[in-house]
């Protein structure tokens, strides 16, 4: 099949079948592109819809989100994961307002933090409908089955040679609708597990259908143990009903969102409590829960103390300050952090 006959086969199943309601759909404009695609990356759509609306109600054009406290920005996007996209969002957006106007070319575009050539490609793609090929995972997906290549996706040699035929396949007219199109094949007729092979457009070509190896296709990434991490948050609450967070570093792991103090041990949490002049008057072990990251299992045990200490304890700048129930709700908090004070502060 030739490029323009798979360009063709592509857009009139798009016509007919295509999603064209989605949130980011609507409007179009390289600012709501730029969120949604920054937004879909690792994340399913039906997870971002809620987020992408809350966003642009809450931060409508460029200038709003670039002056806007890096606080609610992370409060906006706790629970989405990958907070590296939130405060990247936030830099960028202070960039393009600096600059004037939003990039148009893939160099300018993907020398931004937190836009690499995909997502560099689907903004020219779509919003400028300016020829570049993409590669997220769906297309991925789709172009290592329809030409049946074997080696995990993640591997240099294997990445290059799916650019090369996304390349090869982008076409010059519609290439917004194009984009679009292949994206959505691969969200939803060509997923992961139990495509729908009989409704691809594609199928009749696509030679890991006619080799039966699309359940093999794209090749998994090699199988890794994870490591596992262990540690004790501290869930200090004070005769006010306030619980103590400290604000994480603003790289790393949940960077720069509102957490719980973290130790190695019971013993650190109850000798930090003292050293700061914070008798214990109750103290209590909750279960220990994990939380899996993309490279590490993190097993952490809550440690409920009571302290009769009714000072305002501020240290560190601000970065360790009491808050209230109401309070808290205002934060942006890892989601599991969010989990465990919304059960605590029920009770």
């Amino acid at each position: 099949m030739n490029p323009s006959a798979f360009q063709q086969h592509i857009l009139a199943w798009f016509d007919q079948q295509g999603r064209k309601d989605l949130p980011w759909q609507q409007d179009i404009s390289p600012y709501r592109v730029w969120l949604s695609e920054t937004m879909l990356q690792q994340t399913q759509v039906a997870t971002v819809i809620p987020y992408f609306n809350a966003f642009v109600e809450k931060f409508p054009t460029m200038e709003c989100l670039a002056q806007a406290p890096i606080d609610e920005i992370l409060h906006r996007w706790s629970g989405l994961g990958y907070y590296a996209r939130a405060r990247n969002l936030h830099k960028t957006a202070q960039l393009i307002v600096e600059l004037g106007r939003f990039p148009d070319t893939l160099d300018e575009l993907s020398a931004l933090p937190g836009i690499g050539l995909s997502t560099a490609g689907a903004i020219l793609s779509i919003a400028f409908k300016k020829s570049h090929p993409i590669l997220d995972g769906n297309v991925k997906r789709v172009l290592a089955r329809f030409k049946a290549i074997s080696g995990w996706p993640g591997n240099s040699q294997v990445n290059k040679q799916l650019w090369a035929i996304s390349a090869y396949l982008t076409p010059v007219e519609r290439v917004a609708d194009y984009t679009q199109a292949i994206m959505d094949l691969g969200a939803t007729i060509c997923t992961r597990s139990k495509p729908a092979c009989e409704d691809c457009p594609l199928e009749s070509h696509c030679l890991a259908r006619i080799t039966r190896t699309v359940s093999l296709l794209p090749t998994p990434k090699p199988a890794k143990t994870l490591p596992v991490k262990r540690l004790f948050f501290l869930l200090l609450s004070n005769n006010l009903k306030q619980i103590l967070l400290e604000k994480r570093p603003p790289t790393g792991i949940w960077g720069g969102l509102w957490s719980l103090p973290e130790f190695d041990g019971i013993e650190s949490a109850h000798n930090w409590c003292l050293t700061k002049n914070m008798p214990i008057g109750d103290s209590q072990i909750l279960a220990t829960r994990r939380h899996t990251f993309s490279h590490y299992h993190l097993d952490y045990t809550p440690v409920l103390i009571q302290t009769d200490n009714p000072i305002n304890f501020v240290m560190e700048g601000s970065h360790t300050v009491w808050y209230n129930a109401e309070q808290i709700n205002t934060l942006g908090l890892p989601a599991p952090i969010k989990l465990l004070l919304q059960h605590h502060t029920r009770g």
